[in-house]
């Protein structure tokens, strides 16, 4: 068995050749219907493992590529596709390095114009109402600060390893889901 090796590239070269690639895109539903890559699939990083069988398939017909945010959970994606001998190449810097970029983005909504939060901002909502809450509770009981020093730590150690556990709680609340029925959709597409 050779070993599959993990390709990053960059906007620029995906512009050019967009049409050559099977994009998927790992982000959460919300995040998705916010802003993605024209003709990107959506299946959410948690669900990828199931999808193995209709990535095969794609990625027999031409490249894959994984896309996110930032690129932290697209390479992740490339990894588990690596593991089950499917080669995957990641988008560097995400679709926010696209956009940044002047490329264009789709953006598809079909929850009647409400959409979930971007994961980044969830993550700042939830982190900042447990550090308040952790200072306004330790006010009153001392032990309760120790959320906010939690908290914190837990930001330092997310800015230090590139990853976010707190992004990774968040994602499998039931609002970043995809329904049933899309993700089938999804696979069905893929698996053509």
């Amino acid at each position: 068995m050779h070993m599959i090796t993990q390709a990053a590239v960059r906007p620029a070269e995906v512009a050019g050749r967009l049409s050559a690639y099977t994009v998927v895109d790992v982000r959460t539903p919300g995040e998705y219907a916010a802003g993605h890559l024209p003709g990107a699939h959506n299946i959410p990083l948690d669900h990828l493992a199931r999808a193995v069988p209709v990535m095969e398939a794609a990625a027999a017909r031409g490249e894959l590529l994984m896309v996110c945010a930032s690129g932290n959970r697209s390479a992740t994606a490339c990894e588990q596709l690596a593991a089950a001998g499917i080669p995957a190449a990641t988008l560097t810097g995400g679709t926010a390095a696209w956009a940044a970029q002047g490329h264009p983005v789709e953006r598809g909504d079909d929850t009647g114009g409400k959409t979930a939060w971007p994961m980044e901002r969830q993550v700042r909502l939830a982190a900042g109402s447990l550090v308040v809450a952790g200072l306004a509770f330790g006010a009153r009981y001392r032990h309760a600060r120790w959320l906010s020093a939690a908290i914190g730590c837990g930001l330092v150690f997310s800015a230090a390893t590139d990853t976010c556990g707190m992004a990774a709680l968040l994602a499998r609340l039931p609002h970043n889901q995809p329904r049933a029925t899309d993700l089938e959709a999804t696979f069905a597409a893929l698996g053509r």
